[in-house]
């Protein structure tokens, strides 16, 4: 009788676990959820190309291999780009729900369509960040029908408080639609190519319990050794028994040291073991071994996780030299082709910290922030302090990342380390240490923040030193930490602003001169907002025109964006039309899917709406108070809480105002934060007025008096004149006090000639923002994409506004006796 013809690398998906994916296609999240080697992978991957059978479709791969984000967020880039659609490609990594709202938006405009689409990502289970998580359950509830999410673990991840809101639209499969059962355990050995007794598939069965690798790995054994192995053996002495040890030693070397990579090529696999027949090895292990696999794009290789876990072990028992050696052409390998978290790994691993150290400086701390602030801290006690001194640049950008995590204490020991650095090599080239002590200035000055005369030394003396620019700062990086204005970060004590003035016209040329730029306008920004604040409004425009010109083309839209705060409170008291509306300044800014961009942008919108008494318009985030999904730099939040402030202010939330003011008036306190103070002040004065606490409010709006009038700051209560007209009347009148009634007033006559006439009384702020647009012969596309509503919802908006006005008839008489109501007085 011939021997059987064994074809153990058959694809076996049994008839129950196809009827079990078919709901794929119905769902916007399929959860695949089981143990390691149940066939999670196989089973997508086989659904998969049995729809592509069927039609057109598109499918983007994405494989987690670590918990590090950065390394995910790469991951996707690559297989989006893979697909063919870019969209990802320079997209920054959402670090928020506001940024992952942004990008959820992005994803299903991108995808939607006719075609259908799967998103299979594979192994979530080794990403354990829960933002991951909410921002994939907050997808699923999105996606356009056509689009379907995938995702492969090893451990439940939902809660069950998203399976529950997502309710149909989420479908779960789990290890009992995996594992086979007795029928399909002896029809997948039939298909392998042999014949098991009842007996034999009932103890099969009961020992792997259905487990598909187990299956696999007892069939492999059978096929060599003619018997089952032992019901107790251990999975990985089984497959290591299996699938390793009846190679060549050279398959097992080459194994062993690819066994360290999450995905290769073949051009990787040659540098790395050295074997100019990587090719062949891989089409033999490829076409004998299930458990290496060619990936669709038909270039890369993966090891499945048992495979990988066991070729490691294998690597373990490889002489200490040749694992050096193969670590560190891994290192050289992934530095070569910037992956830099990769090659620090690598090198760490092996001990060359002078190669990961030169790393460190020539990935400037951009990856490095993704990493645990532990375990960079971890690498720097392993490190000898020579070579750590061997590395001056290195070191600059290891002070850099400590000053981010706050980590004060080993900044100053690195810093004293480059100092000792240089003192040991007099010979080091003059410009070179000219670059070394000038940015080590640079980054000690971010110590003394907002101090500008102490900044300004050091900046002078970077300055004077550097003949390069700095290598630990971006310039493409956000300024002002997320804040919309300059003035309010420096703005230290009163009486002080025309000496910052002056120090910050001093410093800033020296800052940009080292920086690339950075924050380019800042000093014309701040001049610009001080001529603001004291009414004079003419200088303000003269200046923020200046700074606009300043900036234009550098692509620091920070910056723009502080412009266009100014711009916008500026139209309120003079003929200052801002260069864009807030709605085209949004659209703008959409189209470079900046998430900290837009976050800002939401702060401008938010305080100016607010102003206007216009809490329609104000952006969500603000008006329902959900800032803690949005990442917010110290820095910068005393100004963003102080725009929500306005926001209660203008609700009529006036106790949650006075409630909020104490805390934050410490949190100004602490980061000098006059002017942002002063601002909480009037928020907290008009609030109790509101309330009909008068003493409250008085003594509040006396000391704000007190702290304005040495710099003669009179716009902070102007803009909050509606709130503080009676207390200022009734108050001692002084020439500060004069001014800003004068102000007030003419504001409040400025504003009324854009009051809404009595008969529009009835709309609603987003209604009666409708009829303006209507009254310009917009159609209702045009008014939809102007105010980022569907044209199905304008359409309700605009039947509407017919109803509660009563007009009726045709559609022309409609607009024309809207005009009609346009025309009459107020």
């Amino acid at each position: 009788m011939p021997k059987p013809k064994w074809k153990l690398n058959t694809i076996y998906i049994s008839e129950r676990l196809q009827e079990s994916l078919r709901p794929i296609s119905r769902c916007a999240l399929t959860t695949v959820v089981a143990p390691m080697g149940y066939g999670k992978t196989t089973a997508v991957n086989w659904y998969l190309e049995e729809r592509a059978k069927a039609g057109p479709l598109r499918v983007v791969r994405i494989s987690v291999y670590s918990d590090n984000l950065a390394i995910f967020w790469r991951s996707a880039q690559d297989a989006f780009a893979r697909a063919g659609i870019d969209l990802l490609r320079e997209y920054a990594c959402p670090t928020d729900a506001a940024g992952g709202g942004l990008l959820a938006d992005d994803l299903c405009h991108e995808l939607a369509g006719e075609t259908p689409c799967y998103l299979f990502i594979d192994d979530f289970h080794l990403l354990t960040d829960q933002r991951v998580t909410a921002f994939l359950c907050m997808l699923a509830g999105r996606l356009p029908a056509n689009v379907h999410l995938i995702i492969a673990s090893r451990d439940r991840f939902l809660p069950a408080a998203e399976i529950v809101r997502l309710g149909a639209r989420v479908y779960r499969l789990g290890t009992e639609q995996l594992r086979l059962n007795h029928t399909e355990l002896a029809v997948y050995a039939h298909r392998c190519g042999t014949e098991l007794s009842d007996a034999q598939a009932e103890s099969l069965l009961y020992s792997s319990e259905g487990w598909f690798s187990a299956v696999y790995l007892n069939l492999r054994t059978l096929s060599e050794h003619g018997t089952l192995p032992e019901r107790d053996s251990d999975i990985f002495t089984m497959f290591t028994a299996a699938m390793i040890e009846p190679l060549p030693q050279r398959q097992q070397e080459f194994l062993a040291v690819m066994g360290l990579a999450d995905e290769f090529t073949v051009e990787m696999a040659r540098f790395v073991t050295g074997d100019a027949d990587a090719e062949e090895l891989l089409a033999v292990l490829t076409a004998q071994n299930a458990f290496v696999k060619r990936l669709p794009d038909g270039v890369t290789y993966r090891f499945h996780h048992m495979m990988k876990e066991c070729a490691e072990r294998t690597f373990r028992t490889l002489d200490a030299e040749t694992q050096r050696r193969c670590r560190e052409r891994y290192g050289a390998w992934y530095e070569g082709r910037g992956q830099y978290l990769h090659a620090m790994a690598a090198y760490r691993r092996c001990g060359d910290y002078d190669a990961l150290l030169r790393v460190v400086q020539e990935d400037a701390g951009i990856l490095l922030a993704s990493l645990p602030p532990s375990e960079v801290l971890a690498a720097l006690d392993e490190c000898p302090a020579d070579a750590l001194k061997a590395h001056p640049f290195a070191l600059l950008v290891l002070m850099r990342s400590m000053f981010n995590w706050r980590n004060i204490p080993k900044m100053l020991e690195l810093k004293a380390l480059l100092l000792a650095a240089l003192e040991e090599h007099p010979e080091l080239p003059a410009q070179e240490r000219g670059n070394l002590l000038g940015e080590c200035d640079l980054i000690m000055s971010f110590l003394c923040y907002n101090d500008i005369s102490a900044m300004s030394r050091l900046h002078r003396s970077a300055s004077a030193q550097m003949s390069r620019p700095a290598i630990s700062i971006r310039s493409n990086g956000g300024w002002t930490f997320g804040s919309p204005s300059v003035l309010m970060m420096f703005y230290r004590a009163p009486g002080e602003l025309a000496g910052e003035l002056a120090e910050m016209a001093e410093c800033m040329p020296h800052y940009y001169k080292i920086t690339n730029g950075h924050g380019q306008g800042a000093e014309t920004i701040m001049r610009a907002e001080a001529a603001f604040v004291q009414g004079r409004f003419t200088d303000a425009h003269i200046a923020l025109e200046s700074a606009y010109a300043q900036i234009e083309g550098n692509g620091q839209e920070n910056m723009a964006l502080c412009c266009d705060f100014l711009a916008q409170r500026l139209s309120r008291y003079a003929e200052v039309d801002p260069h864009r509306s807030f709605a085209e300044r949004r659209a703008e800014l959409l189209r470079h899917h900046n998430a900290s961009w837009l976050n800002l942008w939401n702060a401008v919108s938010a305080y100016c709406h607010a102003l206007r008494g216009e809490t329609e318009l104000i952006p969500e985030v603000f008006a329902e108070h959900r800032l803690a999904s949005v990442s917010i730099l110290a820095p910068g939040r005393p100004m963003i809480e102080m725009i929500e402030n306005q926001v209660y202010l203008a609700q009529g939330a006036y106790a949650k105002v006075i409630g909020r003011s104490e805390g934050l008036l410490a949190l100004c306190e602490g980061m000098h934060y006059a002017l942002v103070a002063l601002h909480i002040r009037l928020q907290t004065a008009s609030a109790y007025e509101r309330l009909g606490k008068r003493r409250e409010a008085e003594t509040l709006l006396a000391q704000a008096l007190a702290d304005a009038a040495p710099d003669g700051i009179v716009m902070p209560f102007a803009e909050n004149y509606r709130y503080l007209k009676p207390l200022l009347a009734a108050g001692t009148q002084t020439a500060l006090t004069a001014r800003v009634l004068a102000l007030g007033e003419a504001g409040e006559r400025r504003q009324s000639g854009t009051v809404r006439p009595a008969a529009f009384a009835v709309l609603t702020e987003r209604e009666y923002a409708l009829v303006g647009l209507m009254a310009q012969r917009l159609t209702n596309r045009e008014i939809a994409e102007k105010l980022f509503l569907s044209e199905g919802s304008v359409k309700q908006y605009v039947n509407q506004i017919y109803s509660k006005l009563h007009i009726e008839g045709d559609q022309r008489t409609k607009r024309r006796r809207l005009a009609e109501l346009l025309t009459q007085k107020a």
